[in-house]
């Protein structure tokens, strides 16, 4: 029912084998909350479809059950005028904290914890979003949350992807494609007004198959429930 975060030991039986890989540019204003949506969507209070629409995943069919490695480089801002707030990596601005998605699970999408400019992702599948209820959301708030091995993310639930590696810098991260996903959206972290955001990421894909099982600690719930009360809706922007 949820996505799951497996724990620090991931044993793999067997070998993998790279699939392809992608390099995409996002941009500070791709919003994720308009995935899968037309043109004159809306979302998070300002921003619409045809302007603040996510970075698509092109040029790479995805394989439910295969693992996504990412690499991201540049930098991005959620202000703007070039850096008012400070300029981010992939990882975001930890000085700003975590932040919530202001408007909450939007367009079929579920809300989202995660540190503010920091490269997040959500899978669909070949339907609107909006068609159907929001899953539960996820929450990498802390540390310890974003130091996992690998993510099972469900349809439609966003995630945090950050540079794509643990928190020693050097272990690579594996992201799990869901069942039915055909689509992947690349976004940044924001609360809300994601049009006046400035900068960008170029952001690299690989897509490894498994072929064999893997052996994993018992996974960890990250549901909203636990969450604090974020400070996204009173934020100022400039």
């Amino acid at each position: 029912m949820f996505g799951h975060i497996v724990g620090a030991t991931l044993l793999s039986i067997g070998m993998a084998a790279t699939a392809g890989a992608v390099t995409l540019t996002v941009s500070a204003t791709s919003n994720s909350w308009l995935s899968g949506m037309p043109a004159g969507a809306t979302a998070s209070l300002a921003d619409v479809g045809s302007a603040q629409a996510p970075s698509q995943l092109k040029d790479l069919t995805l394989a439910p059950g295969a693992a996504l490695r990412f690499s991201a480089t540049g930098m991005t801002d959620h202000c703007e005028n070039g850096g008012w707030c400070g300029l981010a990596g992939a990882e975001g601005d930890s000085s700003e904290g975590s932040f919530r998605h202001t408007t909450g699970a939007e367009n079929g999408i579920a809300d989202l914890a995660a540190p503010i400019d920091s490269l997040i992702g959500v899978f669909l599948n070949s339907t609107q979003p909006d068609l159907g209820a929001a899953p539960d959301s996820l929450d990498f708030s802390t540390l310890a949350a974003r130091d996992f091995a690998s993510l099972s993310p469900l349809l439609k639930q966003p995630f945090f992807i950050g540079d794509g590696l643990r928190n020693d810098g050097t272990t690579v991260q594996s992201f799990i494609v869901p069942t039915g996903a055909t689509r992947l959206f690349l976004g940044t972290m924001d609360g809300f007004g994601w049009y006046n955001n400035t900068g960008s990421l170029a952001v690299t894909v690989t897509q490894v198959r498994e072929l064999a099982a893997q052996v994993d600690e018992p996974a960890t719930l990250v549901l909203a429930a636990t969450s604090v009360i974020w400070m996204s809706c009173c934020r100022r922007r400039k």
